[in-house]
């Protein structure tokens, strides 16, 4: 579509500190033909190294080509920065490609978010349509997941700083087009399997390239036309486990106590769940979801969330608390980092005349109402490597009391 060219295409490149989002950077604006691009450059320090080290080591025509944004994140404290930023670079008319360097602190949704109200999904804003996001880029240090998490298996399994680098690397992972896998040259070929074998596991659709020193052809990160916000959001693994259960329960089989089927979730996402252990894979990898229809206890919970069960590297979806049976939460875990946000009132709660059109309007609502708690509900999705299913089910089943209206 001709209007579609004019989209000024953005690629935005993530990884935790030191993976070598920078001098994938520089290979890029040095081997790049045929755009003029321009490049923001976020960093959380008062002085904006990255941008110096690019406008020192790479071909920079355009003395305002590079835009540094500094003491702060593009994804929280400075989105609005980089709104502004974007907006000043395309309606320059000198640039026909923007690079984006995050932080390495930085979570990758909310800055596409803000990318993606440029590009005419959010014009009853009165933004203008000037950009798209064509890739997002997780940069992934190889040698750092070796040597600090044990070839991925320890990502959940030690305590960190208040940061939680591993939660930081999950979220890069779980939200990407393309996953490059920089410095292989100083791992072996068996730890760097391992490596992949994690990422996989958190991120089974994204493309996966081996690089040395951010050494990629162009192609494959440049101009793609691969992002949509929708198909990357549930492209996560514990997304598509939960998925996996509802084509299964389209077949029709016996009824367990516990057993249910999949709807929307409040936040606006879609959660499913999967009835069987997932399959087991190389390194002991292994999925399954757990699903009740009864709340937990919240003190249990937490008490249990203390004691976090080894060899889980990702846990996420929907929970249920006996003390607010009203209110559905996301819980989420990554690393040492474990959070439960309200997510939206049950439909449960809703007035008979509410409930009628959303089950007209859906008819998997009414399929899956329980007659006692509505459409109430856990279904956890986890993740991990030689994971202890039966006694992470036993320990949760603990967690649970009674539903009582």
């Amino acid at each position: 579509m001709p209007e579609e060219k004019k989209l000024i295409p953005v690629t935005l490149l993530t990884g935790y500190l030191g993976a070598g989002k920078t001098t994938l950077l520089n290979h890029i604006l040095h081997n790049q033909k045929g755009y003029k691009v321009a490049v923001i450059v976020n960093d959380i320090g008062e002085v904006n190294i990255d941008a110096g080290m690019i406008e020192k080591d790479a071909s920079i025509v355009e003395k305002d080509s590079v835009v540094p944004l500094q003491n702060g994140c593009i994804c929280c404290t400075l989105k609005t920065d980089l709104i502004n930023q974007i907006l000043t670079l395309a309606e320059s008319g000198k640039y026909d490609y923007i690079l984006i360097e995050a932080s390495g602190i930085c979570e990758p949704i909310p800055i596409a978010q803000s990318i993606c109200i440029l590009d005419g999904t959010a014009e009853d804003q009165g933004m203008p349509k000037v950009v798209r996001l064509d890739n997002i880029v997780a940069v992934v240090d190889a040698l750092r997941l070796v040597t600090e998490f044990a070839g991925g298996d320890s990502l959940l399994r030690e305590k960190m700083d208040e940061e939680d680098i591993a939660n930081l690397l999950v979220q890069q992972i779980e939200f990407c087009n393309t996953i490059l896998i920089n410095k292989t040259d100083l791992v072996t070929r068996e730890q760097l399997d391992k490596v992949e074998a994690v990422i996989r596991a958190l991120q089974p659709s994204a493309k996966m390239i081996e690089t040395t020193k951010g050494v990629i052809d162009l192609k494959e990160i440049l101009d793609t036309k691969l992002f949509d916000f929708e198909k990357v959001f549930n492209t996560a693994a514990w997304i598509q486990e939960l998925d996996k259960d509802e084509e299964e329960e389209e077949t029709p089989h016996d009824h367990d106590h516990d057993h249910d089927h999949g709807e929307d979730c409040k936040c606006g996402c879609k959660h499913h769940h999967h009835h069987g252990e997932g399959e087991t894979e190389e390194y002991g990898i292994s999925t399954f979801v757990y699903k009740r229809r009864q709340p937990f206890n919240r003190e249990k919970l937490e008490t249990f969330a203390g004691d976090w069960p080894q060899g889980v590297i990702r846990s996420k979806g929907l929970v249920w608390f006996s003390d607010e049976n009203d209110m559905a939460y996301i819980l989420e875990q990554a690393g040492r980092q474990i959070t439960a946000s309200p997510s939206g009132y049950w439909l449960a709660t809703a007035s008979k005349k509410e409930l009628e059109e959303a089950m007209k309007e859906d008819p998997r609502i009414k399929k899956d109402w329980d007659d006692k708690v509505g459409d109430r509900e856990i279904k956890l999705v986890f993740i991990g490597q030689k994971m202890d299913k039966e006694k992470i089910i036993r320990d949760l089943d603990s967690c649970l009391d009674p539903f009582e209206k």
